[in-house]
């Protein structure tokens, strides 16, 4: 855990890179085109997680979300579940408090979203708290893909993919600058939540650059929508260092450190509403990466290597005896990820009109996870360890000119995994897996595209569903519940099918705007679900206090999920308007039972006039939530709902008095609003009022 001494250091670090900024540091390192920091004009989003080459995200034969550093400002979010609230077929479960939140894609929950931070995976995975944790001050920028994801990323790509990426030296320093600093603050009244940042950044010379930044946030208790209160109080430190050195042109090498600290106190399962058991909750993650890529003047390479550690660590001080132990009963968990990952990019021509890109690579991680209750082992936390390696091609080919005037993109893929998993007294869990996938997007005529996928996408079995030991929970005078461990699990498969279409529209109304539309409907067959079963019996099964039951986690023979995305955005220089609309469903083939993390059909809307005379924009958002009742538990349906939102934003000119500073105001659920999202045990948050203040500057 991060100490009081190992916190004034990171502050110091920070302040002196900021004063750092301020000092000469050589020429100016010159900036790739498309990336510099400070923009006349909005740009296209543009993906590169979905296909690890940058590609325009709409031109993706599938559905994929990239937020940039813009909408991060103006939406103002304090968590990753404000972040990507309004990203279709994307929810977060477990209820308001930070570190309940879990992502989930299509349906797919905890294992089966693949989470990175900068490249390096997040593994950490937890009964019932988040699994990753990084402050949006440091974001630069963040995308989802939708869908299965295997053959590029391997175990966990069932559901999709998030990747989370850090701000880098280029975000705060304008091009001919030698340095830059970004500060930045706010309020929020629905948990009375301050947060004070700074990022500085500078150039050693004319190859190098140091970034550095800490954020403090601290919270309170969460007023809801139904007008009561969750208990909830967080007290968080983050931290974020960073180095590049480019040399001979052709090779960057880039260090950085990502530190997230939260000292909250709330309830032992912080997904719940009502629990009484308090416990001091410290949740630790550290990421630390090195990077490398070589990019020489050649059609032939392209590399990357990413070499990374995580460690995420939990550990939680009863505070009362309302709990399962008493009052000082110290309970840990930690997961430690190290991983690397190696991979290149060739480009040729491979006739007349036709181009072909060909991604190809290794990559090798591994797990070791441990628990402990006051110092011995922990019930439910097995201390156990998993190692994958993997190998894998995609290639992407470029059909300029197909008769009748056509185009298309084809995407085919192929990655194969081993991995296995042990832990002490238990027998060994291995298997392989071949992830192929092809995706084809045809253009007929200009403003049609026409797309259609295959994928096969695969999630190994968890440690933690593995191994478990020990008590799971005490009914007093009932009966125990005790964990049995499954070491034969089966990998849980997938079979995805999509089909969908898009347009796109330019100089529609205006000159220079541009309208975009696009849908897919997609269709999921599993196979060995992994699911976990709690067995609790009672009378006439038994009689208390010899009711004693067990949890395991057990493989669900067949599976069935399918739904539909509808995505549109209309932009001109003067007005933005983008819908989206989202509907799943599954079950269980052989039982009929709902499976998944089920959402209800979900309507966003934003809206929004550009004020460009006065730099300001003005937005409102809207979120509609049908009834939710595809569940056999009625304690698990949920009302319809509508969620209004409004922000207005404000950048002072370049040529006025305080370039560089900004203002967001907000207002979330104006209409107070007492609703709960599906998979979710408490009321969201009610009518909050929220503010920031930002400042950046190039020296």
């Amino acid at each position: 855990m991060v100490d009081n001494a190992l916190k004034r250091s990171l502050c110091g670090v920070v302040i002196g890179l900021a004063a750092a900024a301020g000092l000469p540091a050589g020429a100016a390192e010159p900036q790739p085109a498309a990336e510099t920091q400070v923009a006349a004009q909005e740009v296209r989003p543009i993906s590169v997680t979905a296909t690890r080459n940058p590609l325009d995200a709409f031109d993706y034969p599938g559905m994929v979300s990239v937020i940039g550093r813009d909408e991060i400002e103006r939406d103002q979010p304090s968590s990753l579940d404000d972040l990507l609230r309004d990203v279709p077929g994307t929810t977060f479960s477990g209820g308001p408090r930070r570190t309940g939140e879990v992502p989930s894609i299509r349906g797919f929950s905890g294992p089966d979203v693949i989470l990175l931070l900068d490249g390096a995976r997040q593994n950490f995975i937890s009964g019932h708290d988040g699994r990753i944790f990084i402050d949006p001050f440091f974001l630069r920028g963040a995308e989802v893909v939708r869908g299965a994801s295997s053959a590029l990323y391997g175990s966990g790509g069932t559901g999709g993919v998030m990747e989370f990426r850090t701000l880098q030296a280029r975000d705060l320093i304008e091009p001919g600058k030698n340095g830059g600093y970004l500060l930045g603050g706010g309020y929020q009244a629905v948990n009375q939540e301050w947060h004070t940042g700074i990022a500085g950044a500078t150039r050693a010379g004319r190859n190098a650059s140091v970034l550095g930044g800490v954020v403090l946030r601290r919270s309170q208790d969460i007023e809801l929508g139904d007008g009561s209160t969750l208990n909830s109080e967080d007290n968080i430190v983050s931290g974020l260092v960073k180095g590049t050195l480019t040399h001979n042109r052709s090779n960057t090498s880039e260090i950085s450190w990502s530190l997230f600290n939260n000292d909250a106190v709330e309830p032992n399962n912080g997904q719940t509403a009502d629990a009484t058991d308090i416990v001091d909750k410290e949740i630790q993650s550290n990421t630390i990466r090195l990077a490398h890529r070589y990019n020489p003047a050649s059609p032939l390479w392209d590399l990357d290597i990413l070499f990374y550690h995580v460690r995420t660590e939990e550990r939680e001080t009863r505070l009362d005896g309302n709990g399962a132990g008493p009052v000082g009963e110290v309970l840990d968990q930690s997961l430690y990820t190290t991983g690397l990952r190696v991979d290149n990019r060739s480009r040729a021509g491979l006739g007349q009109d036709i181009l072909g890109i060909l991604t190809y690579g290794v990559e090798a991680y591994w797990d070791k996870g441990e628990g402990r209750t006051d110092g011995a082992p922990r019930d439910g936390v097995p201390d156990a360890k998993n190692r994958f390696l993997a190998a894998y091609v995609q290639g992407q080919i470029e059909f300029e000119k197909l008769p009748g005037g056509m185009s298309a993109t084809i995407l085919p893929g192929l990655r194969f995994d081993s991995y296995s998993s042990e832990s002490s007294g238990s027998p060994e869990n291995s298997d392989q897996e071949v992830s192929p996938k092809i995706a084809v997007q045809l253009r007929p005529v200009k403003p049609l595209t026409l797309l259609g996928s295959y994928a096969k996408a695969f999630r190994a079995p968890t440690i933690g569903e593995l191994f478990p030991t020990g008590t799971h929970f005490v009914i007093p005078g009932f009966g125990t519940n005790s964990f049995v461990p499954n070491p034969d699990l089966k990998p849980q498969t997938t079979d995805t099918w999509e089909a969908g279409a898009s347009l796109q529209f330019r100089d529609l109304v205006d000159s220079g705007d541009r309208f975009q539309v696009k849908g897919v409907h997609y269709w999921v067959k599993g196979k060995d679900f992994i699911d976990i079963v709690v067995f609790q019996p009672g009378p006439p099964a038994c009689f208390p206090p010899a009711c004693d039951g067990t949890t395991m986690s057990e493989n669900v023979a067949n599976a069935r999920l399918d739904g539909y995305e509808i995505e549109a955005r209309y932009e001109s220089s003067r007005y933005l308007f983008s819908a989206s609309f989202a509907h799943i469903d599954g079950e269980d083939e052989d039982t009929g039972a709902p499976l998944g993390v089920l959402t209800p059909d979900t309507l966003n809307l934003h809206a929004a006039v550009k004020l460009p005379e006065h730099d300001v924009r003005v937005g409102w958002r809207f979120i509609h939530a049908n009834d939710f009742t595809n569940t056999d538990d009625p304690a698990l349906e949920r009302d319809s709902y509508n969620v209004h939102n409004a922000y207005l934003t404000w950048q002072a000119p370049r040529t006025g008095s305080f370039p560089g500073l900004g203002l967001s105001l907000g207002v979330d659920n104006i209409f107070d609003e007492a609703y709960a999202r599906s998979a979710s045990d408490a009321f969201e948050p009610g009518r909050n009022f929220k503010m920031t203040l930002f400042y950046r500057k190039s020296l």
